[in-house]
This record gives structure tokens, C-alpha cells and sequence, in this order.
């Protein structure tokens, strides 16, 4: 179901654990089995539990907790708001709202072009620098304002 590489990429991280706990591994194997499928349907979340020799209701609870995780299809960027409490004082929600009418779209739904999927998401780690943006599981971006936002939009957008 995955690609050797893939596969390989999974020993790579299940190798750091002791024999006895594969299922360490989970988060790393369904980040991964994500990056090559695009998103992780129960036949692929199936497959890592098997492969860590889990069950696979324990690898749909990992992958259904963290925001990281896209069970269902997402467009080209995704775009994860966090909308904790330190951001939303510190304009996440304007943020979100200004997203939102930029990309005509609202929360878990994808522009009709498919390139732009808005969430929600808790604590990003950067109070901070709030509101933030993650961008693609990847990259984050700090002190979103309106006008930070169409920068970032239009940069995506290339």
C-alpha cells in the first residue's frame, strides 16, 4: 500500500525505539504515509497499524487527535489557523474571518479550485508571535494581520 521508500523512511524511524515498541513510530509513519498518499484513509491508516502491529483503532485515535492529520482530502495548502486562547486575544479570529472571506470557504472546507483548505487548530507553540498560520504542516506563519495574509495568499498562489 505504501512505496518502498516509504517503507524504508518508517524502519528509518521505528529503528529508534526499542524492538518492543514499534508503535512509537505511529506519528512519524502517518506523517509519512500522508506525504505520499496526500491524505490518510482508513486503508492507509489499516496499513501502518499493521505494519506497526497496532490496532488500528489506536492509529485512527492518533490520527484523528492531531490537526496535522488529513483523513479526507485537502487542497494544494492547507492552511491551519490556530484559534487557542493567546491568538484569538491576539487576532486569530480575524484573522480566520479574513481568511475566510478572501477564500470564500469556512472552516474543514476547500476552494472550489482545490487550492486552498482552511482549519482550525490549538497551540502552535508561538504565542508570541500570534496569530499564526500553519502552512502545509510545514511552515509557520507569524503576525498575521489582513495585509500579512494577502501577501501569504498571493505568494501561495504562484
Amino acid at each position: 500500500m505504501l512505496s518502498g521508500e516509504s517503507l524504508k523512511k518508517i524502519d528509518t524511524e521505528v529503528a529508534k525505539y526499542p524492538a518492543d515498541q514499534k508503535q512509537s513510530a505511529v506519528m512519524a509513519a502517518l506523517a509519512l504515509a500522508q506525504e505520499e498518499k496526500g491524505h490518510l484513509s482508513t486503508e492507509v491508516m489499516d496499513f501502518v497499524a499493521g505494519y506497526l502491529g497496532m490496532a488500528p483503532v489506536a492509529v485512527y485515535e492518533v490520527a484523528s487527535f492531531y490537526t496535522m492529520y488529513d483523513l479526507a482530502p485537502v487542497g494544494g495548502h492547507k492552511l491551519c489557523v490556530c484559534t487557542n486562547l493567546p491568538c484569538a486575544l491576539s487576532g486569530a479570529v480575524e484573522a480566520a474571518e479574513h481568511l475566510k472571506k478572501k477564500l470564500g470557504i469556512d472552516w474543514n472546507e476547500t476552494t472550489p479550485d482545490g487550492r486552498f483548505t482552511l482549519k482550525q487548530g490549538e497551540c502552535f507553540g508561538a504565542c508570541g508571535d500570534a496569530p499564526v498560520v500553519l502552512v502545509n504542516n510545514k511552515k509557520m506563519a507569524s503576525f498575521m494581520t489582513p495585509e500579512a495574509i494577502d501577501k501569504m495568499l498571493a505568494e501561495l498562489q504562484k
